[in-house]
């Protein structure tokens, strides 16, 4: 694989990574866990999401032809009148991640080089892909943070499960049978 290719396909993998942390989160909310906020100052997992889906719109749409600050986008009002209810959210965040997959899947070595902008910075690909992978896994982080906290015992663990690492790497280093 050209090296290109290789950095595409390994951040898809860490994209597709934390959109299943997601997910494996949303799946354990209700609909009173996705509207929950500390205070009013805070965001809830609705405005969350609703800011991500329109994060990942703006900048993954004609991602190798304009700018990622869209005119169209509305930042400020990602922050208020959160989605509906779960599935109104869930929808918004599958059309997100779908736009940013459809965008990597246009990158190949023809186009590797193009300059991208956000907010009239230019960007190399490599570098604009690295911004919104760290922005992407801080939000899904705060997803996962206030999901574990509104269901507290009740969470089930994206990962190794505290206590378990023993038995964890017991089982991953295990002998394959012959």
């Amino acid at each position: 694989m050209y090296p290109w290719g290789s950095f595409i396909e390994s951040a898809r993998f860490e994209f597709e990574r934390y959109k299943a942390m997601g997910d494996k989160t949303l799946s354990q909310l209700s609909e009173e866990d996705i509207q929950w906020s500390l205070n009013e100052s805070d965001n809830s997992i609705a405005l969350i999401v609703k800011h991500l889906a329109g994060n990942m719109h703006s900048r993954w749409t004609n991602f190798l032809t304009e700018d990622g600050e869209k005119e169209w986008r509305k930042r400020e009002n990602e922050f208020t009148q959160p989605h509906k209810n779960k599935a109104e959210l869930i929808a918004s965040w599958n059309t997100g991640w779908n736009c940013l997959f459809a965008a990597l899947h246009q990158i190949n070595s023809s186009n590797f080089d193009t300059i991208i902008k956000i907010r009239n910075e230019e960007h190399t690909i490599i570098e604009a892909v690295n911004r919104q992978l760290a922005h992407y896994a801080s939000h899904v982080g705060q997803l996962v943070l206030i999901g574990k906290m509104r269901k507290g015992t009740e969470w089930v663990s994206l990962s190794i499960p505290k206590g378990d690492t023993k038995g964890f790497n017991r089982r991953k280093f295990k002998p394959s049978s012959p």
